[in-house]
């Protein structure tokens, strides 16, 4: 991005953090995604036990490879030979977890994060369950509101997701939804998170650039 392109992403980002704040959000602004690594430092303790929702935007910003080597207690989904019974015992596990990192599929210009999976598994811990939840969000994420974030979702972030887990969903073939109801599809379960009870819990971490689908 150009000089001009970043000052006006940041401005927007500055508002966005000001609605998640008045939706009772913890949020943290960084410009680019190598700032990201020393905002999870200071909120995960080394013993702790941490899980991770499916996420490209973990894997760019290098949290995944940090998690492997920071002294918590890394439930790692990705970790190689694991079983599907493993992964799903990983799955069921995040509820009693300390932290919980994932991304989010859209953030409304008034501080809502829109998200929908297929299994449930990350929207479902995201909700309740792990004691903390850190959200990894870069600007490409933003949209005008609820009905915005759910065209994004079918239009952008499915069937790229869709292709990457090498899905045979209509999406995948066409790239854009085709409103199926294909045994595979990852669109299934809609959450939206607005105003927090526990400002505590939710920490939203905004980069001032394009990160995941």
């Amino acid at each position: 991005m150009d000089k001009n392109t970043t000052a006006a992403g940041a401005l927007r980002m500055q508002r966005l953090a000001k609605a998640l704040e008045g939706n009772n959000f913890n949020v943290v602004c960084l410009d680019s995604k190598e700032q990201v690594i020393p905002a999870p430092e200071k909120l995960i303790r080394k013993g702790e036990t941490v899980s991770v929702g499916g996420s490209m935007t973990l894997f760019e910003c290098g949290v995944i490879d940090w998690l492997r080597g920071c002294g918590c207690q890394f439930h790692d989904r990705y970790a190689p030979g694991l079983t599907p019974e493993q992964t799903a015992d990983i799955f069921r596990g995040a509820f009693t977890d300390d932290v919980y990192l994932t991304s989010t599929n859209a953030v409304t210009e008034a501080g809502e994060l829109v998200n929908m999976d297929g299994n449930g598994n990350r929207v479902a811990a995201m909700l309740f369950g792990p004691k903390r939840v850190i959200v990894i969000a870069g600007m490409n994420k933003l949209v005008a509101d609820v009905p915005a974030a759910f065209a994004r979702i079918r239009e952008v972030a499915a069937p790229a997701n869709a292709l990457r887990l090498g899905l045979s969903t209509p999406c995948a073939a066409t790239g854009r939804c085709m409103n199926c109801d294909s045994l595979g599809k990852i669109c299934r379960k809609a959450t939206i998170m607005g105003s927090q009870g526990d400002k505590q819990r939710v920490t939203v971490i905004l980069v001032n650039e394009a990160l995941g689908y």
